[in-house]
């Protein structure tokens, strides 16, 4: 893992995007497409929109991205789905877009992903650190061990607060219970994880992923210290509570 440390949120998207772009055009070049994994969430919004500004032929880029709620419909303020074609599908003419549908057969809904995903290796995933630690919706503690794509997982008080306090739901009551999330072992498989991570309400969650030894299910984000190639980009402010040799 490899750690920067920008000013701001705004200065994490413009160098997490152009990070990304850098990748996606190297395999549009070596292999004729690329294929690449988004975070959304409210740490996301700069990156996202920095993203869709990159020089990239996004004709050749095919998108999924990590998670959904179960039940939620695409027209509530909190899809996901919804998030990510007002903030970038709808901007780039993109070869193609797989969501995570949350409505429906989820079962079925999760094997048609998984088998569009697994055609061929993911080029980036770009994806953030909640404040309790996950990554995705694998909330601790994660499944380290499954080798689906997607599993249904139960969010815990922290991570459904998480969405209150960011405006998505009014209380905590009306978050879901369950969402679809893209697996630890899957998030891995990329070959480049960029980790955006902006915000003082993250500081515990850098300073545990950073100053734990080793890797453990209680705080999921550790698992991305075993990837070959994983930039983590933390801001003044989400980087502030951890000791400066973990920074290098």
């Amino acid at each position: 893992m490899k750690v920067y440390v920008k000013q701001n949120k705004e200065e994490i998207g413009s160098f997490a995007a152009k990070k990304a772009a850098e990748r996606l055009n190297a395999s549009i070049s070596e292999n004729g497409e690329a294929r690449l994994i988004l975070a959304t969430g409210e740490s996301q919004f700069e990156v996202v929109k920095a993203l869709r500004q990159e020089d990239v032929d996004w004709s050749k880029v095919t998108m999924f991205h990590l998670d959904e709620y179960v039940g939620l419909p695409e027209t509530h303020i909190a899809s996901f789905r919804k998030y990510l074609k007002e903030r970038f599908a709808n901007y780039v003419p993109l070869k193609a877009a797989h969501y995570v549908n949350g409505e429906g057969d989820v079962k079925a809904n999760i094997a048609e992903l998984t088998s569009l995903l697994r055609e061929a290796p993911i080029d980036v995933a770009m994806v953030g650190i909640g404040e309790n630690g996950h990554i995705a919706f694998n909330d601790p503690p994660a499944d380290f061990d499954t080798d689906e794509a997607y599993i249904v997982v139960n969010l815990d008080y922290k991570c459904r607060m998480q969405q209150v306090g960011e405006g998505w739901f009014d209380t905590v009551d009306d978050v879901p219970s369950q969402a679809i999330s893209m697996t630890v072992k899957q998030i891995l498989e990329a070959k480049c994880i960029i980790c955006s991570v902006p915000g003082a309400k993250k500081i515990k969650a850098v300073h545990d992923t950073l100053t734990t030894e080793g890797v453990t299910n209680m705080i999921p984000a550790t698992a991305l210290k075993n990837h070959d190639c994983c930039i983590l980009i933390l801001d003044e402010l989400s980087a502030s509570g951890t000791p400066e040799e973990y920074l290098k």
